[in-house]
């Protein structure tokens, strides 16, 4: 068992999430128990998560994208109000770690893509990203179904670039903006979760690949990473709810 509030200060300073001031709120959204003995987590916020987060005893639920956005209403709706009253009932602390969370350099989100895949950082990449790259080239085909079983879906790929990879950019999510300073900084192949509609003729000049692997697929590895330390810290159960989503 284990201290809400000295739990959360610990997630806090080991994300250094004040260095991240952004639209999404970072830390503590909701308060519930005092106490915590079990964790889960999942990618984004919503009602089945919760539910389903206190079906399994948790009293502490992390997740990458919060409920609280600064460029949404600040309505209570039924949306939101759903979501509150779960949490409230079942006093289940809510925590949510967006931007920092991808730019952790071993719990992050892109870290972890990195490791499974086989790059090696060198250097950040676009603010929360990293850039790298694989100990061997591989063959474009090879790298695009390494993606694919690690993700557990079918990338979506606009082949422009060459046909080995060497350097690999990598900024989960949605992305695709960034496909342009990869071209720049000399990157073979950007991996995101989502493109821009401009994506497929930007690679194609610019002579770069972009995989996009889906943005819930590329940010479900973060927060698992997050609650397995935090569990570990604190001698805690863990659980990861997935849910997922085609986007």
């Amino acid at each position: 068992m284990a201290d809400r509030d000295e739990l959360l200060a610990y997630a806090d300073e080991l994300l250094d999430a004040a260095s991240y001031p952004e639209y999404g709120p970072a830390g503590a959204q909701v308060l519930g128990a005092s106490e915590v003995r079990a964790i889960a987590c999942g990618v984004s916020s919503s009602r089945e998560l919760f539910e389903q987060s206190a079906a399994r005893g948790a009293q502490l639920v992390l997740v990458h994208h919060g409920l609280f956005w600064r460029n949404e209403p600040l309505v209570v709706d039924a949306r939101l109000g759903g979501r509150l009253r779960v949490l409230l009932e079942a006093e289940l602390t809510l925590a949510a770690y967006h931007l920092p969370l991808d730019a952790h350099p071993e719990l992050g989100n892109n870290a972890q893509l990195a490791r499974r895949l086989g790059v090696e950082p060198d250097r950040a990449f676009a603010g929360i990203g990293l850039g790298g790259r694989l100990a061997h080239p591989l063959a474009l085909e090879r790298f695009v179904q390494d993606v694919g079983s690690l993700l557990e879906r079918e990338p979506l790929v606009f082949a422009g670039g060459p046909s080995e990879v060497r350097r690999v950019a990598i900024s989960t999510g949605a992305a695709g903006h960034d496909l342009v300073q990869a071209a720049r900084e000399g990157y073979d192949l950007l991996l995101t979760g989502e493109p821009e509609e401009p994506s497929l003729h930007t690679a194609r000049e610019l002579g770069i690949t972009l995989v996009a692997g889906g943005h819930y697929a590329t940010e479900r590895f973060g927060v698992q990473a997050l609650a397995a330390r935090l569990a570990e810290r604190f001698g805690l159960d863990w659980s990861f709810v997935d849910l997922p989503n085609p986007v």
